[in-house]
């Protein structure tokens, strides 16, 4: 049985008979009433009793009217919900983030995306960059804004760099500091708050190499998968920290940031996605990130 049983089915009993649905659907009557009768045949019932030349419902015929009805509309439905997801109007999109470090353009980047396509159910995962690297590759996220991927990971992933982020040393606000900018020398003594390497490899080495290139091996009292953590233990006098400057989106009274010398590492944000062909919604996602890169670049960076 295919859709085109039903339709000239239901166009018989729509128009009252054969004659009317040839000239609406511009059929020849013949392949009409050939086509009923197959599936009538299939059926193994009369869908008409054909009286005085005029075509019927019996009682079964009209039960399978109804049904017809019905199949043909969800069929309708299904085309265009296909239609619609094939422009990307509908479907999903999951995306892991870092919080501190997509604060300052994420929410307007999801405004914009919604605006065009408000069908799209859009799901947010704040993660670690380790957690993302695990999400992407269970399918759990579509698209990962996370810290530089290592060259092993480049070959099924695409990047694209967003900004790179200044390092500014996190110092607890009751500690008075009387030059503008830190020497990271000068933290040689001082316990440190660090991320888990695990969860962010990059930005935990980069800590590390910006130690020993000082002089010294940070004495490390503390480690945390969140930004927020870090600030609340510095605040609470157990140590301090080196942090990227959009850290500072979760600024809090009880802490300063300060610049480094010597200033010279940048840690960079990336939008990822897996090489193989992304879905429409994706592929409108990735296309409004790269049309705003520029943007974001201008927002976050500190010159």
């Amino acid at each position: 049985m295919e859709l085109r049983h039903l339709r000239y089915f239901t166009a018989v009993v729509k128009w009252k008979g054969y004659r009317e649905a040839s000239r609406r659907l511009h059929i020849a009557q013949p392949a009409i009433s050939q086509t009923v009768a197959d599936l009538e045949q299939e059926l193994g019932l009369k869908l008409f009793s054909r009286i005085r030349r005029r075509a019927e419902l019996t009682p079964e015929g009209e039960i399978f009217y109804e049904e017809a009805v019905r199949t043909l509309e969800q069929a309708e439905s299904a085309i265009e919900t296909a239609r619609r997801a094939a422009k990307g109007e509908i479907g999903k999109l999951s995306i892991g983030f870092i919080g501190s470090a997509t604060y300052t353009f994420l929410p307007e980047l999801l405004r914009s995306y919604k605006a065009r396509y408000p069908g799209v159910k859009v799901t947010l995962l704040e993660l670690s960059p380790f957690d993302q690297d695990t999400a992407l590759d269970s399918g759990l996220i579509d698209i990962g804004f996370t810290r530089p991927l290592s060259a092993e990971r480049r070959k099924t992933y695409t990047s694209l760099c967003l900004y790179r982020d200044q390092m500014l040393a996190v110092l607890p606000a009751s500690r008075k500091v009387k030059t503008k900018s830190v020497r990271v020398a000068d933290l040689a003594h001082e316990r440190f708050v660090l991320f888990y390497h695990k969860a962010a490899s990059g930005l935990h080495d980069a800590v590390i190499g910006m130690c020993n290139e000082a002089g010294f091996s940070p004495l490390v009292e503390h480690e945390s998968d969140r930004a927020q953590t870090v600030l609340s233990l510095v605040e609470a006098e157990q140590g301090v920290s080196i942090v990227p400057a959009s850290v500072r989106n979760l600024w809090t009274k009880g802490v300063r940031f300060y610049p480094l010398q010597p200033d010279n590492v940048r840690i960079a944000l990336v939008a990822a996605w897996k090489r193989e062909a992304p879905s429409v919604a994706l592929s409108a996602f990735i296309e409004l990130v790269k049309a705003n890169a520029a943007h974001i670049r201008k927002k976050t960076e500190l010159v």
